[in-house]
């Protein structure tokens, strides 16, 4: 009767040890976690991931590809993103029109001007990492007209992104600046009755920009801008006219 109570103990004090432990080791006699990998080199093959049963994994040896968890916890190669135009186009037609001349009130002399161009809001209830990626195609021309410029002023045209600032200020950060600059340089100044000869079509700004978010809601605004400079020239950009892209996702 004593061997069997003793048996007993260590039959609880075995059962009691492995509900500590409480998972699964391969090749691992004491495993830390619910699975746990003793191999110093061994990997894990998910057969639902590979390039045969998954329209996400684009195959090609020695190719790898981002694993992802999805709110049950499933891993995916599948990117679950807050805006991804993927192909659409993503942004409506703004325009700048006029960097005319500046009054004394309106001081800085600069010939700056700025439209915001889109908003986006988010509501998060943890840190969260915001990661932004943009393509944007931008026309210049003299006015609405679509004159092309043929005077001797470069112009700088730029677009960004702001977080949680209504009113654009001098002092607000910029994130994902990307610029152009524009010049069309003829002969303008000695035959003013020249056709101009500047190249029309598309050019773009593309940036990439990573922003930290703390709990509770934020707005993204994205902003294009146009400078000419102290000659205050007149400007036309067209912003949007093209083909654009935006992918925005949260970590």
């Amino acid at each position: 009767m004593k061997s069997k109570i003793i048996l007993l103990i260590f039959f609880f004090i075995g059962v009691k040890s492995i509900a500590q432990v409480s998972g699964v080791g391969i090749n691992k006699d004491n495993p830390q976690q619910a699975l746990h990998l003793g191999s110093q080199t061994g990997t894990i093959r998910v057969d639902g991931l590979n390039s045969t049963n998954n329209t996400f994994n684009g195959g090609g040896v020695d190719q790898t590809y981002p694993v992802y968890v999805d709110h049950n916890g499933d891993l995916t190669l599948k990117v679950s993103a807050f805006q991804n135009s993927d192909g659409s186009d993503a942004y409506t037609t703004a325009a700048i029109n006029g960097t005319v001349a500046i009054t004394a009130i309106q001081l800085p002399n600069d010939g700056y001007e700025t439209v915001e161009m889109t908003s986006y809001t988010f509501t998060v209830a943890r840190n969260t990492t915001l990661e932004i990626k943009y393509s944007l195609s931008i026309e210049v021309f003299q006015d609405n007209l679509l004159t092309i410029i043929k005077d001797p002023y470069a112009r700088n045209i730029t677009n960004f992104f702001t977080l949680d600032t209504p009113v654009l200020a001098p002092t607000t950060r910029r994130y994902a600046p990307s610029s152009r600059c524009y010049f069309n340089r003829n002969d303008a100044g000695t035959n003013p009755a020249a056709l101009p000869d500047a190249a029309t079509g598309y050019i773009y700004n593309s940036g990439t920009t990573y922003m930290n978010l703390t709990p509770g809601t934020h707005t993204l605004r994205f902003y294009g801008t146009v400078c000419s400079g102290s000659a205050n020239r007149p400007t036309f950009v067209r912003f949007a006219g093209g083909p654009d892209s935006i992918f925005i996702r949260l970590y």
